[in-house]
This record gives structure tokens, sequence and C-alpha cells, in this order.
């Protein structure tokens, strides 16, 4: 017999607006490089959360700054702001709006669907997110943290540099995994 979904916010998840903790939160990318994996970040960001009294209501919307992106190397980080990447010059947003959830577990984890904008090229996209609880903070607010992955192809977007490598492969993989984690504070209860 198969379970019900329960249709109410994970306990102590308060509806209402929650604005993205940029401070305690990251926005952080993997992607295969020759033989080995490399891990960069965005540094600005901003979003918001809009929790609603059934979860699967929610939604959320999270503008990237293209510039802001660090692989801990500055000349690949031109690069990547360049052209042939981000064309961050041109294009200095990147953004996620939801679009609707699904896959509600009654308490943790759910699918947030959404609309992926990078390069003025708008996918629709999946992020399995966790729900990892609520606290009151010390300053007398309230905070929830949230872990979300999804994984995109930079080809769709538009970010198709590469070099063909003598063994046949390719210098840069074309898969991105995308790793959040996000930490909000409520702004205003629903």
């Amino acid at each position: 017999m198969g379970q019900s979904q329960r249709t109410t916010a994970p306990p102590l998840l308060v509806p209402g607006v929650w604005d993205i903790d940029p401070s305690h939160s990251s926005v952080e990318f993997v992607a295969r490089h020759l033989i080995s994996r490399v891990r960069g970040r965005f540094t600005e960001f901003a979003g918001t959360i809009e929790v609603g009294a059934n979860p699967i209501q929610s939604v959320a919307e999270v503008t990237i700054q293209a510039v802001s992106i660090d692989t801990n190397n500055n000349e690949r980080d031109e690069h990547m702001r360049g052209p042939e990447f981000l064309d961050a010059a041109r294009f200095p947003l990147l953004t996620f709006r939801s679009s609707g959830t699904r896959d509600f577990d009654g308490r943790q984890a759910l699918r947030l669907d959404g609309d992926l904008t990078i390069r003025d090229v708008t996918k629709p996209v999946s992020l399995d997110v966790e729900f990892l609880g609520c606290s009151d903070d010390p300053w007398g607010g309230k905070r929830a943290g949230f872990s979300a992955r999804t994984e995109i192809d930079r080809d769709d977007f538009g970010a198709n540099w590469n070099v063909v490598l003598e063994t046949g492969g390719l210098l840069v993989g074309k898969r991105v995994q995308v790793e959040l984690e996000i930490e909000a504070l409520l702004r205003s209860p629903a």
C-alpha cells in the first residue's frame, strides 16, 4: 500500500517570506577539468524563499552576479567571466525562479522545478532540496537551512568553449554540478 503525502509544513518552518543570508550561504559548482574536478563558487548573490502554508506552494528566486565567480585562480576566473563562458559584461546576472514543487516527502525533501537563466538563455531545471531545520538566532530572528543540488549542461546555455585533447576527450566537462547551502532569515511571517 502506498504512503500518503503530507501537505503540511515541516515542523518549525514558518510560512512567510525568507531572505537568503549570503554571509551564511554558498552557491558552488563542480566541473570536470582534464582528469580531475574543479570547484568554484559565486560570492555575490541574493534571493528570497516564500514558504506557503502548504510547502508545495512555496516559491524561490535567486539572483547571482556573474562577475563574482571565484575558482581560486584569477586567470581562470577572468576567462570564465569572458565571452567564451559567462560573458558577464553582456549578461551580468544569472537567475533562478521556481515554477513548482513536487515529490514532497511530507517533512524534509522535495524537488523544486524552475527556470535557470545564464547568458540570457533560460532552461528548466529541477533542484533536489533538503530542509535542514529552523532555529531562533541570538538577535531575535528565525533562521531556516536548506541544501539543494542539481546538474546542468553548460552547452545548453551557450557556454560551450572547449579544447579537444589528443586522446579525443575534452579539456572541460559539459556537465556542471551545482550545490547550494542556504541559510535564510524570516523577514515576514504569513
